[in-house]
């Protein structure tokens, strides 16, 4: 929900790019990486169709093996493009790579939805997801925001509804921070802000019942190979947790991740946001040993929803953190406050497994015509 490539001269995925040629490179493989750019928010299938032509647009003609890691929604990018039920565009060539296609890698994707969509697809929920993305972007980019910005966001977090006088405080305060960019990023990120508003398809489909008629129609590819990252952050605590943030900054921003935190949680007997099977369940005991407590998430997409195919990572981490945005050098500015911890160790062995899954497609016997075991 809050992704991009490149806004505001700030490469989202940059970290994950490099760790991946850098890890191939060490197996005397060459890779080359391609970052997707599609709507923030548009309808999972019209996303596919680009994710499709985009594929199609930069694929080149040696044959050589295709695999496609989406992080949150692009996951179900991936899976629709690869389904052989879906039906995404009249054009027969769009689809013509399919064959090379080796696996899927989903990180932090909501399978199953997640009740934050529900939030977002309200009138108030829709301009806080304008402001938070345009938080995102910005906080990715300076590593904090004006107070005014966070106190806003908390202010409209704390009430279940808030009038039209608070909506546009907020607007105004995203509008104070979009200034504090120079006239070109402004215009680039005013410019994605206003695609982010003109079409929300997306979030509403993203919703665990919608996301139950996903299920239904969707199905894996024969001979690819689906594999998955999931992350949860620890279960927000008191007032404490968030005071021992010494910067204000840092204690709006735990603050915000809390509010998130707890409309994620709010999860719905009959929509579990997980497979009814219990799989889920097991191959995150299986990993961690243990199973983390009900409702558990990573603050935008509760853990069993993001389970798909081989669970090759599960741990803690919030959102943003398995692609690259945690605190410390090595890593980009944080997102929000988590109380995850989360370390280049852990985002080194999330790109390793993810890497060593490749691999372990690409020599299970592939051929021009197909998998021969």
């Amino acid at each position: 929900m809050f992704g991009f490539a490149e806004l505001a001269s700030m490469d989202y995925f940059g970290h994950l790019k490099r760790g991946l040629v850098e890890r191939f490179a060490a197996k005397d493989r060459e890779a080359v990486v391609l970052v997707c750019e599609v709507h923030p928010t548009a309808s999972i299938r019209r996303r596919a169709a680009k994710l499709a032509g985009l594929v199609r647009a930069s694929c080149t003609t040696d044959g050589g093996p295709i695999h496609i890691i989406g992080h949150s929604t692009g996951g179900l990018d991936a899976r629709l493009v690869a389904s052989p039920s879906s039906h995404l565009s009249d054009d027969p060539d769009l689809l013509g790579w399919l064959p090379r296609l080796h696996s899927i890698t989903t990180m932090n994707t909501p399978h199953f939805g997640t009740p934050l969509a529900a939030f977002f697809a309200t009138v108030s929920g829709q301009r806080v997801l304008y402001a938070l993305s345009a938080l995102t972007v910005a906080v990715l980019k300076f590593g904090a925001l004006p107070m005014a910005t966070a106190s806003a966001l908390v202010a409209a977090f704390g009430r279940v509804s808030f009038g039209d006088r608070e909506l546009r405080f907020l607007e105004g305060t995203v509008d104070s921070v979009i200034r504090v960019l120079d006239e070109a990023a402004s215009r680039e990120l005013r410019g994605w802000l206003k695609q982010l508003r003109d079409d929300q398809g997306a979030v509403v489909q993203l919703m665990p019942e919608a996301m139950d008629l996903f299920q239904a129609g969707v199905r894996d590819r024969e001979g690819v190979r689906y594999q998955s990252v999931a992350t949860y952050a620890p279960t927000p605590g008191t007032k404490d947790w968030i005071a021992a943030f010494r910067s204000p900054w840092r204690a709006a921003s735990a603050a915000i991740f809390t509010a998130l935190y707890a409309i994620t949680a709010k999860l719905d007997d009959r929509y579990p946001c997980g497979p009814s099977d219990g799989s889920a369940e097991r191959q995150i005991k299986g990993l961690l040993g243990s199973l983390p407590p009900p409702g558990a998430s990573d603050g935008v997409v509760p853990l069993t929803s993001q389970v798909w195919g081989d669970l090759i990572w599960c741990g803690k981490g919030d959102h943003l953190d398995s692609v690259g945005h945690f605190s410390g050098p090595e890593g980009h500015n944080d997102w929000l406050a988590s109380g995850a911890e989360f370390t280049i160790t852990r985002f080194d062995v999330i790109v390793d497994q993810i890497v060593a899954g490749m691999l372990v497609a690409d020599e299970r016997g592939f051929t021009s015509q197909g998998w021969e075991g």
